[in-house]
């Protein structure tokens, strides 16, 4: 199993809510296991501190002199691999295609003049269409992170 596989097969549950709920909140940021415990809902810091050591041990976080944690390496496993990081801004992929195919039908339908022939009708169906699926996926992808990073 190569490095890659055993980080995407040991990296799940609350493991990778842990990871994911760190890297949204700020990779330069440091956090202690009482917040860790309190954002994410665990009855009991132990399951945090379990968790963030998991994180350590597979070289994701670092622990400083204080006790708390950073994020020391990211890494594009589960639901990460759908998103796209610009500076700090963390975007899912969907969302770029989205906005670029509105922006091309944006400007089809004030260039082009709309004769709602079959050529005109069979395009705004298909990007219509397109358009349709491109923004549910951004849409579902965006409330499976929010529910896995703040399920309680």
């Amino acid at each position: 199993m190569s490095g890659e596989e055993e980080l995407e097969y040991r990296l799940h549950g609350k493991t990778l809510q842990v990871y994911l709920h760190l890297i949204k909140s700020g990779v330069n940021e440091s956090y202690g296991v009482r917040e860790v415990q309190r954002a994410l809902g665990f009855k009991s810091p132990s399951i945090a501190s379990y968790h963030l050591e998991k994180l350590r041990e597979l070289g994701l976080l670092a622990r400083d002199e204080n006790g708390d944690y950073r994020v020391a390496k990211e890494v594009g496993v589960g639901l990460l691999k759908l998103y796209i990081k610009i500076g700090e801004l963390r975007l899912p992929r969907f969302l770029l295609y989205a906005c670029f195919i509105t922006s091309m039908v944006a400007t089809y339908l004030l260039v082009y003049p709309q004769t709602l022939g079959p050529h005109n009708l069979f395009a705004l169906l298909l990007s219509i269409t397109t358009l349709i699926i491109l923004w549910l996926e951004t849409f579902l992808i965006l409330r499976e992170t929010r529910s896995r990073t703040i399920k309680k």
